[in-house]
């Protein structure tokens, strides 16, 4: 049986412009997860890509910082309704990571620490779009916000920005990942009001 966190359930909404449809804006940075939460250490984090002909290429922690983290500055937006403006991460950036490879496909199932699984197109990962961050706020990426690292997606709802991330499988075709099997939208879209599959 799974294991949710607090907060899987919508708030007070406003109809401040800046806002998705249904959102309202949070202040604070709640911790949403099902299942236990990873613990993985620096040291020990690896992050890999397997293009579509099982080509696997692997990271480090170091080769990861080597490729060039950047500074971002965005807003996010949770499907359970929140949304909070003007969050600051470190991160590198998908492409590097794709260009490191040689890489490209339609489709990205997205795996992480823990088993969770998140699919995106690659036209919602490439063009400066996705990060895998380690940091928030100035800090290192707490365990509970995903740290090590976790994806960054910041224009699609924050389920999409998968937790303790460890890899990316390039898909011919689309394939549900975790929330996605169990109903989710299959993009994610906050403006659209992608949240479930029947949206």
């Amino acid at each position: 049986m799974a294991v949710f966190s607090p907060g899987f359930r919508g708030r007070r909404r406003t109809t401040n412009p800046a806002l998705p449809p249904g959102q309202y804006e949070e202040h604070g940075f709640p911790v949403l997860s099902a299942g236990i939460t990873p613990r993985i250490r620096e040291d020990d984090w690896r992050f890999s890509l397997t293009t579509l002909d099982g080509e696997k290429r692997e990271w480090t922690w170091a080769d990861m910082l080597a490729l060039g983290p950047e500074t971002i500055t965005t807003d996010i937006h949770c499907v359970t309704s929140w949304s909070k403006f003007g969050t600051s991460w470190r991160g590198v950036s998908v492409d590097r990571f794709l260009d490191a490879a040689g890489a490209d496909a339609p489709y990205v199932l997205a795996g992480c620490y823990g088993g969770y699984t998140t699919n995106l197109p690659m036209e919602d990962l490439r063009g400066g779009k996705a990060w895998v961050a380690f940091e928030y706020d100035g800090e290192p990426l707490r365990p509970e916000h995903g740290g090590p690292a976790r994806l960054l997606v910041p224009h699609l709802y924050f389920w999409k920005s998968a937790k303790w991330v460890n890899s990316l499988t390039l898909l011919e075709r689309d394939r549900a990942g975790f929330w996605e099997e169990l109903g989710y939208h299959m993009h994610g879209d906050p403006w659209r009001e992608e949240r479930y599959r029947s949206a």
